[in-house]
């Protein structure tokens, strides 16, 4: 029997193709018009599948495999007209977590401003620069899906308040932890000392944190994000940051990633890193074994698992 041709992105080359190779007849995204009816495109975070490449998809391609959770990258609508469905892997949610929880105690507590001056030499500074206490603090969470919802837990356990923002209440989490959900973003802006990003990118999202949102929050507030760079208008940020009215941010990315703006790099009250919710070793196994079994399961059953639209 003739294995299935894959279309796969163009990123995935070398020893990340061969996990892939068991699925079928492994063809580059570029070389999509020379593939022999491909059903499957395994794309990754950082592919572009705008409305005009999804429309010059080979009309036997049925499905689109993600590595990994966000899907702001592919245009959802476009695939829903060709009749492609869309999964992705959701199974980050642990290991960002931990990086956001991560990037909070070391915003609050300063920490990358102390090793700063610390190697440096200069001892003396290092120590006393002070910190904030993240117990009794309230985090307003954004987004309370499998991420948001694992942030809230690892707070939980360091005694900080919680309540969250969402399109729907969320019962299940409400009962297993003290956490309230608030209707409107600007009530969970006005009462958070730290808020944290786990939503989605889409047009509704987009700058959701902007000078009017900023305005909302507490003097001194801290910004967490490791969701999409874009749901900040970093240039707000950076403005609210020079004021003081923003007391730091920790950020994992990045409005025009890779381009970082200068003026957060150089802010010692800011903890910057390279988009690596994901980046363990544990993690990426388990992302690529989960859009490879998204797609096994399509090609033997037809179901779709993890399925985005």
């Amino acid at each position: 029997m003739m294995k299935p041709t894959i279309l796969v992105s163009d990123i995935i080359q070398g020893q990340l193709l061969a996990p892939f190779e068991q699925l079928g007849h492994c063809v580059p995204l570029t070389d999509a018009d020379t593939a022999l009816d491909p059903h499957i495109l395994i794309a990754t975070a950082f592919d572009t599948l705008d409305a005009s490449t999804i429309a010059k998809l080979p009309k036997t391609l049925q499905m689109i495999s993600n590595i990994g959770a966000g899907v702001d990258k592919i245009d959802l609508e476009a695939a829903k007209r060709r009749g492609i469905a869309v999964t992705n892997t959701p199974i980050v949610a642990d290991d960002t977590a931990d990086l956001a929880f991560a990037l909070l105690l070391a915003t609050m507590r300063k920490t990358s401003y102390s090793e700063y001056y610390l190697r440096q030499g200069d001892w003396q500074t290092a120590g006393s620069i002070m910190g904030v206490t993240p117990r009794g603090k309230t985090l307003g969470i954004i987004g309370a899906g499998a991420i948001g919802s694992a942030m809230a837990r690892r707070a939980n356990a360091f005694g900080l308040n919680l309540c969250y923002h969402g399109p729907n209440p969320k019962p299940a989490l409400e009962a297993e932890l003290d956490i309230h959900y608030e209707p409107t973003l600007t009530g969970l802006l006005a009462k958070s000392d730290v808020i944290s990003l786990h939503c989605p990118l889409n047009q509704h999202t987009q700058h959701c944190i902007n000078a009017t949102a900023i305005a909302a929050m507490k003097p001194g507030a801290f910004v967490i994000n490791t969701g999409r760079g874009s749901l900040i208008n970093e240039q707000d940020l950076v403005n609210a940051l020079a004021s003081g009215h923003i007391a730091g941010a920790g950020l994992d990315v990045f409005e025009h990633e890779p381009k970082v703006h200068p003026e957060l790099q150089n802010n010692p009250h800011v903890t910057l890193t390279a988009h690596i919710g994901g980046a363990t070793p544990e993690c990426r196994r388990a992302i690529i074994e989960q859009a490879i079994n998204n797609a096994s399961v399509f090609l033997t059953t037809g179901e779709l698992c993890n399925r985005v639209i």
